[in-house]
């Protein structure tokens, strides 16, 4: 897709404030050097660079530290104009739903206990009360990259790990080890539902590339996890893969499906604490990928920065976006797939894009894309944009490194992808301290 006549509009919504909750191996002054770098509510940053030098700065690792040594400013992009003209204006303004819409009601978590009960809430309803699993993965050291990694370089090794679940399922999950030393920072990269493999390679790349040892997980019964699965009322006898919609029968009051897509990434992490222990585990999550960081992010607190992208609207907001069929939610995402696990007075992911920021060097940055081609499009974020990075701030006592959220509007393309752009922003922000406003 070309840039087309970009204008110096900002790509990211008016008054967006987005940045990291510190990592444990930078200093507290560093995290003082980017105060003021974020404008408030009504600003809105500018500037006429192209994603072509987002794209530039990925491939060269430029751009993580400024002139004299300071960090770099904030990667900000225009608005692709070529793109923009493609989409009505629904694209572009707040639609009718949101008129009158209190969105401080639907935030209900509002102190740190509140925040252990609905884990713990969570956590019953996904493992039916006997808590997140201790057990390990088996462990392949030194395998061979499976199809859709091939073309990834600088990897000294591959571990293959392998998480049984119920029903004779597998999940495998592939550990790779930077060429380069390694910065003592895992990152988890999850993909969706089958989305092509060129955003699953060019964000691990750029991983790779800054020393960080990166895990790449795979949607349930998708790329190398597609399998068969037992019969739930024929036990050895196995079924073709299913779709995620037909789950429904192996989804009882004594087992949920939600673990084989949560479970692995409890295992693996078990695993990391057991053997390498890493100082800070940041995750990276596209589409369906981007559901399971929101959740996973939410439930676990070993996740230290998390970037949902294209993954998720709150429940009020579903029906209101431009291309509402898709962004009804897939399976997992549903009310009446999962009315145990959704089951807050509140809005459930408003409240976990909380629970997911909150504790010390926790921080959230939400990714939408304005024009995607699939879901979660529009512009009808912007109405909790404001509220719930302030619930996050009022809960981390105005302190970044006890917690941080935010939302980067990408309005750059029209693809379903973690955008150059977008990348460029993952990248500055996982290198650079607490951003201060």
């Amino acid at each position: 897709m070309t840039n087309g006549q970009n204008t110096p509009e900002a790509g990211i919504s008016a008054g967006a404030s987005a940045g990291a909750g510190g990592d444990a191996g930078v200093s507290a002054s560093r995290r003082r050097v980017l105060g003021g770098v974020l404008g408030g509510i009504g600003a809105a940053l500018v500037t006429t660079a192209a994603p072509a030098a987002a794209a530039q700065a990925i491939e060269t690792g430029a751009g993580r530290t400024g002139t004299g040594g300071k960090p770099a400013p904030r990667p900000v992009a225009p608005v692709n104009q070529e793109a923009a003209a493609r989409f009505g204006p629904e694209y572009k303004t707040l639609p009718p739903a949101v008129a009158g819409v209190d969105i401080e009601p639907l935030i209900g978590i509002a102190s740190a206990g509140d925040i252990e009960a609905r884990r713990a809430a969570m956590a019953g309803y996904i493992w039916k009360g006997a808590g997140p699993p201790r057990t390990l993965p088996r462990v392949e050291t030194g395998v061979a990259a499976p199809a859709e990694l091939k073309d990834l370089t600088g990897v000294r090794r591959i571990d293959l790990l392998t998480v049984p679940l119920r029903y004779q399922v597998t999940a495998k999950v592939y550990d790779l080890l930077p060429r380069t030393g390694w910065n003592r920072r895992l990152a988890l990269y999850h993909n969706g539902h089958g989305e092509p493999p060129e955003t699953m390679i060019r964000t691990t790349q750029a991983l790779l590339d800054r020393g960080y040892r990166v895990m790449v997980y795979a949607m349930p019964f998708h790329h190398w996890n597609a399998q068969g699965i037992e019969d739930p009322n024929n036990p050895g006898t196995m079924l073709p893969p299913p779709s995620h919609r037909e789950l429904v029968p192996w989804e009882t009051a004594e087992f949920s499906t939600l673990t084989f897509f949560l479970e692995p990434l409890t295992v693996t992490l078990n695993h990391t604490e057991r053997t390498y222990r890493p100082e800070s585990v940041e995750m990276i999550g596209l589409s369906g990928g981007g559901w399971t960081t929101t959740v996973y992010a939410a439930l676990d607190p070993r996740i230290t920065r998390s970037y949902p992208v294209a993954g998720s609207l709150p429940f009020f907001l579903r029906p209101a976006s431009p291309k509402p069929s898709p962004t009804i939610g897939d399976f997992e995402q549903t009310k009446a797939a999962f009315p145990g696990f959704y089951a807050s007075s509140s809005d459930d992911f408003l409240d976990m894009y909380v629970m997911a920021s909150i504790g010390a060097n926790r921080s959230q940055v939400q990714i939408l894309n304005r024009f995607d081609e699939c879901c979660f499009n529009g512009v009808s974020h912007r109405v909790y944009q404001a509220p719930v990075r302030d619930r996050v701030r009022l809960l981390a006592g105005g302190r970044p490194e006890r917690g941080r959220w935010d939302l980067l509007e990408d309005a750059t393309h029209d693809d379903h992808t973690i955008s150059p752009h977008a990348l460029s922003f993952i990248l500055w922000d996982l290198d650079t301290a607490n951003v201060t406003t």
